[in-house]
């Protein structure tokens, strides 16, 4: 089954990935990749769907899907290294993956962020993204923070 990757969630404050599962009064209901727990988040939340998600590169801006599947490619059937990973190690993997990244924009704490999320979307979910075609005229605002 492929993933989904603009119901697929990141919630500050909570660890792990989230599920859309419906629009709520105050906000949306989410559903834990993890455990499958569901819970509401509300309209103040700073949600954001892992398709809306760039890094940034030398020669522009690489959406997050990309480089979920360079990493795939990088590691085969292997897990990404640990968000505990020493920096150094971080900055060599990503230099592999994704050479032309931005380090002055890109911090570790980003790169923690990203090898977590392949690995919870390797165990959970399916590194197998749906593919969606791009609004014209639509950019994304949302950056990796």
């Amino acid at each position: 089954m492929k993933t989904d990757l603009t119901k697929i969630l990141s919630v500050p404050g909570q660890a792990g990935l989230f599920r859309y599962v419906a629009q709520a009064r105050n906000g949306a209901v989410v559903e834990s990749l993890v455990d499958g727990k569901r819970s509401s988040c509300g309209v103040n939340s700073r949600i954001s769907a892992l398709s809306d998600i760039s890094i940034y590169a030398d020669d522009g801006e690489v959406k997050l899907q990309d480089v979920f599947g360079k990493m795939k490619v990088e590691l085969g059937d292997a897990d990404a290294p640990s968000p505990k990973a020493s920096a150094e190690e971080l900055k060599t993997f990503f230099g592999k993956v994704l050479p032309g990244y931005d380090r002055d924009r890109f911090y570790v704490s980003h790169m923690k962020k990203v090898v977590g999320w392949y690995n919870c979307l390797k165990q959970y979910a399916s590194l197998d993204f749906e593919e969606h075609e791009a609004s014209s005229g639509e950019e994304s605002e949302d950056k990796e923070e």
